[in-house]
C-alpha cells in the first residue's frame, strides 16, 4: 500500500498546490480525477520523488520515499504529462540506452528486455522508426515501455490519454488495463471516461485538496435519485442556471438536454435518469461550460 499523510506544497508567489492531502493506494488501478490546476501533477511529481512537498511523508511498505528516494526509485515507472524524445533516434536505440541507465549492462539481457518491452507496447514492429516519425499515441506506449524498465510495483501516469486519437486511446487503455493487474498503477487525468472505464478506486480533487474519495459506483450511488434531465432551448439555459444546480449539458442532433441535481423530485418535463460519473464528477467540481 501506498500511503500519503498531510502532503503541502505551496508554490512561491503563494500559489497553493496541495493542502493536507492524505490517501492510501492499495494494488490495481487507481484514479486521481481532477480538472486542470487542480494539483494532479503536482501530487504525481511528489511522489516520484521530483519534487519536495512543504510537509507530510509519503510510504511505500518500510520506505519513506522523500527520505529514501534512491530505494523507491527502484521499485518505480513514471509516465510525466510531457516528456521529450530524440526525434533522430530509432525506439529500440533509445530504449535500450535507457535499459543501460537503468542497470542492464549485458548486452544479451538488455536485448532480451528490449525486445519484450516493445513488443508488450506493441512497438516492436515499428522498433527501427525513429521516435520523430511516431504518432503521439506511439509517443505514450514508448514512455510506458521506458517506465517499465526493472518491472516496476508501482507505475505513474500523468494524463496518458489527451490528445489522443480514438484508436490510440483505446490502444492505450488496453495496455493500462494489462498492467493494473499485478502492481500498483496511478492515472491522473481529467478525463472522466478513462477512470470510469479503467480504475476500481479513484479520487476527485479540486484547489489542491482532495474532495471525494471512493469507488466510483460508490460515488455514482451518492446521487441516486437526485439526478434529473429535460430538453431546453438554447433560450432557456440562463433560467435553468438561476433556478437549478446544473450537473451536464448535451447537445444532440441540434438539440439540448442539460441534467441537473435536486434533492426533491421535480416535474413538469423532468425526468429522473440514472447518474453518470460524469455527473458525478460535476456535481463535486462544479460544471463551468455553459
Amino acid at each position: 500500500m501506498l500511503i500519503v499523510k498531510g502532503l503541502s506544497k505551496t508554490y512561491p508567489g503563494g500559489i497553493r498546490a496541495l493542502e493536507n492531502i492524505n490517501l492510501e493506494i492499495s494494488y490495481g488501478m487507481f484514479g486521481l480525477l481532477g480538472p486542470n490546476g487542480a494539483g494532479k501533477t503536482t501530487l504525481m511529481r511528489i511522489i516520484a520523488t521530483l519534487l519536495e512537498p512543504d510537509k507530510g511523508e509519503v510510504i511505500w511498505k518500510d520506505i519513506n520515499i522523500l527520505k529514501e528516494p534512491e530505494r523507491f526509485k527502484r521499485v518505480l515507472g513514471y509516465l510525466p504529462q510531457e516528456f521529450g524524445v530524440y526525434k533522430n533516434v530509432s525506439a529500440y536505440e533509445m530504449l535500450e540506452h535507457f535499459a543501460y541507465l537503468k542497470g542492464f549492462t549485458s548486452s544479451k539481457e538488455r536485448k532480451r528486455l528490449v525486445d519484450y518491452l516493445l513488443d508488450r507496447v506493441n512497438l516492436y514492429k515499428d522498433r527501427k522508426r525513429k521516435l520523430g516519425e511516431f504518432s503521439g499515441g506511439m509517443k505514450q506506449r514508448f514512455g510506458i515501455a521506458v517506465a517499465l524498465l526493472g518491472n516496476p510495483e508501482v507505475l505513474i501516469v500523468d494524463e496518458p490519454t489527451a490528445g489522443l486519437d480514438p484508436a490510440e486511446r483505446r490502444r492505450f487503455l488496453n495496455l493500462l488495463s494489462e498492467l493494473g493487474e499485478n502492481r500498483l498503477v496511478i492515472l491522473s487525468t481529467h478525463i472522466v471516461g478513462d477512470v470510469e472505464e479503467l480504475c476500481d478506486d479513484m479520487a476527485i480533487i479540486k484547489d489542491g485538496r482532495i474532495i471525494v474519495r471512493g469507488k466510483p459506483d460508490e460515488i455514482i450511488s451518492s446521487l441516486k435519485g437526485k439526478v434529473f434531465r429535460r430538453e431546453i432551448s438554447k433560450e432557456e439555459i440562463e433560467t435553468i442556471k438561476e433556478n437549478y444546480r446544473i450537473l451536464n449539458v448535451h447537445l444532440k442532433g441540434g438539440r439540448m438536454f442539460v441534467s441537473v441535481y435536486s434533492d426533491k423530485p421535480l416535474r413538469d418535463s423532468w425526468e429522473p435518469v440514472a447518474p453518470s460519473l460524469e455527473e458525478a464528477y460535476f456535481y463535486h467540481v462544479g460544471y463551468h461550460t455553459v
